[in-house]
């Protein structure tokens, strides 16, 4: 009998939508999209500003119907992540769920805790789940990682000012990864960043990926970005999936008025970098 490997990600039909009062801001902001990430994929997801993308991202990374704060709600279909339904999760199953899901928010290096070393930051996750965890071994995870992520082992007693924008963002994803994650979501992970470093953030990613084969959902801006760390594409607009499959197929055969723009501009720009949007909504 064949052994079939449950999806590590699982979206039917799934709507997110932001609580508001006003009428007028309480559209939906992802409208029945629908998908699997295997194990070990990586699906990239692409679209315009406001084409619900970062939604999507934040309800696979367990930051829908968040107790409490303004985060998306799940309105409709489902989601699960390592074969558990995320919708109406309690608490403690989410928390205990979120062991193996590596989230990257929007510029994350932006949001590392200033009072903290570089070493401090990378291991906070280790500790804040137990406080009594061997001091030597959390040094060494943090070591590896630093290294990993091809940062100097000196700048783990630095404070995040006194690093460039690009190595905050390095020391970001040494972050999501110090639990090793089976499932990493990296919302636009070279947004703001200088276009001389972003390749290198990217290989970051992409060599980890190969290193330790989790699944991921990565949303970018920059088609050329899909080639270089992606299996498949998912392409949003106006809250759904336009097309989804392996990249070059999708551009060869679009099946939708935005799809075959971007393909045009890819025809127009012979494989230069073509920037769908600089992604600096709520979405």
């Amino acid at each position: 009998m064949t052994d079939v490997q449950l999806p590590a990600v699982s979206v039917r039909d799934l709507s997110l939508r932001y609580p508001s009062r006003n009428p007028e801001t309480r559209s939906i902001a992802v409208n029945g999209v629908s998908f699997d990430i295997a194990p070990g994929e990586v699906l990239a997801v692409v679209g315009e500003t406001g084409s619900g993308k970062s939604t999507l991202a934040k309800a696979i990374a367990l930051q829908a119907d968040l107790p409490g704060e303004p985060s998306p709600g799940i309105t409709g279909g489902s989601v699960s992540v390592l074969g558990t339904r995320v919708r109406g999760i309690s608490n403690h199953r989410r928390s205990r769920l979120s062991l193996y899901v590596g989230y990257l928010p929007q510029e994350a290096g932006d949001y590392l805790e200033p009072r903290l070393t570089v070493g401090e930051n990378i291991a906070e996750p280790i500790f804040s789940r137990d406080r009594r965890f061997d001091q030597d071994e959390a040094g060494q995870a943090v070591a590896t990682l630093v290294d990993s992520v091809r940062l100097p082992l000196g700048m783990m007693n630095m404070y995040p000012h006194e690093l460039s924008k690009g190595q905050r963002q390095r020391v970001a994803i040494a972050r999501a990864m110090i639990l090793q994650p089976r499932v990493l979501i990296a919302d636009d992970p070279t947004a703001g960043i200088d276009v001389t470093v972003r390749s290198a953030i990217l290989d970051i990613i992409v060599s980890m990926q190969k290193e330790h084969a989790f699944s991921a959902l990565v949303v970018t801006a920059d088609l050329g970005e899909v080639r270089r760390i992606s299996d498949r594409v998912a392409i949003m607009h106006g809250g759904m999936i336009v097309g989804i499959g392996d990249v070059e197929e999708v551009l060869a055969d679009p099946r939708h008025p935005y799809v075959t723009g971007l393909a045009h501009s890819l025809d127009h720009l012979k494989g230069g970098q073509v920037s769908i949007s600089k992604e600096q909504s709520v979405y």
